[in-house]
């Protein structure tokens, strides 16, 4: 069976590799929202502590025999105690200032994070095996679904809704809105916002991480992982809606579906797709498709 001259077969096949992406576009989206949403700071070090939570995988792996289910626990909290280091010493000085100074400190760490790991493994890529469980393909008939492809669509997935329903949904979400917006009132009912911004912080990046981990099997590990999907991933997050949650998560696997489908139809657009919609989005609605408008 053929659609406008293309198989059935390569059509799932690129709409399966459309999900993949789009959850990992969806994850980073999300942490970059929640940082963005409720500290107001634009973290593009997003992209390297994302590779840094593929490389503490491949070294528990590789140094301490960690198989790969405890790295997705560990790798994500690792990242984010550092995440919490970073917000203490040195993003806590700039929140009252422009944007432009967390971007630069933030874009300073990721060189910093990128450069100290290059020096030691180098940019030719290290390999990381599929976890033996998730190994091989369930076969549908008409094509051949990777398991651990479809893990990954689920396990982001679920994490997604798990952050936007705490954050929408439930009274901690309320303070950390609340909290952002009004510090003093909050403050008054006897909660700790510095520890709940700094907390929030780490949940962000160890979010980043924990999409790392995800990425460590169907991507090659290198410290340079991070820097051609952080911008795409900011161009999700601006078509979104800076800030919003669940424009982050709809948006990050919508594109990754369209970017997919073009593949199919056009592969030399492929790579510019997400970008041409962003400049559409941004000259019709610039807060976003789901963000608000001033």
């Amino acid at each position: 069976m053929e659609i406008f001259g293309v198989s059935l077969p390569a059509m799932l096949s690129q709409l399966l590799l459309g999900l993949v992406n789009g959850s990992f576009y969806a994850i980073l989206s999300l942490g970059l929202a929640v940082i963005f949403g409720l500290l107001n700071v634009i973290n593009f070090a997003h992209g390297a502590l994302f590779m840094l939570g593929a490389v503490l995988t491949w070294m528990g792996m590789n140094y301490l025999g960690i198989n790969y289910w405890w790295m997705l626990v560990l790798a994500p909290v690792t990242v984010g105690i550092f995440g919490i280091v970073i917000e203490r010493f040195l993003l806590r000085w700039i929140y009252k200032l422009d944007h432009l100074y967390g971007l630069l400190l933030t874009l300073g760490l990721t060189l910093l994070i990128e450069g100290v790991l290059r020096s030691v493994y180098g940019v030719s890529g290290l390999g990381y095996d599929t976890p033996e469980l998730l190994e091989g393909a369930t076969n549908l008939g008409f094509m051949m679904l990777p398991n651990y492809r479809v893990w990954v669509v689920v396990a982001s997935i679920t994490v997604c809704l798990l952050t936007w329903f705490v954050i929408e949904k439930t009274r901690l979400g309320a303070y950390l809105r609340a909290g952002t917006e009004n510090p003093r009132l909050v403050e008054a009912f006897g909660i700790n916002v510095p520890l709940m911004v700094t907390l929030t912080y780490g949940f962000g990046v160890g979010l980043a991480a924990f999409a790392g981990v995800l990425a460590a099997p169907v991507m090659q590990v290198t410290p340079l992982m991070g820097q051609n999907l952080i911008i795409v991933v900011f161009a999700v997050v601006v078509i979104g809606g800076m800030g919003s949650i669940l424009g982050s998560i709809l948006t990050g696997l919508g594109l990754g579906i369209v970017e997919g489908f073009t593949k199919v139809f056009y592969p030399e657009a492929s790579s510019t797709v997400v970008f041409v919609i962003m400049v559409i989005v941004l000259l019709t609605r610039p807060a976003g498709l789901f963000g608000k408008e001033k």
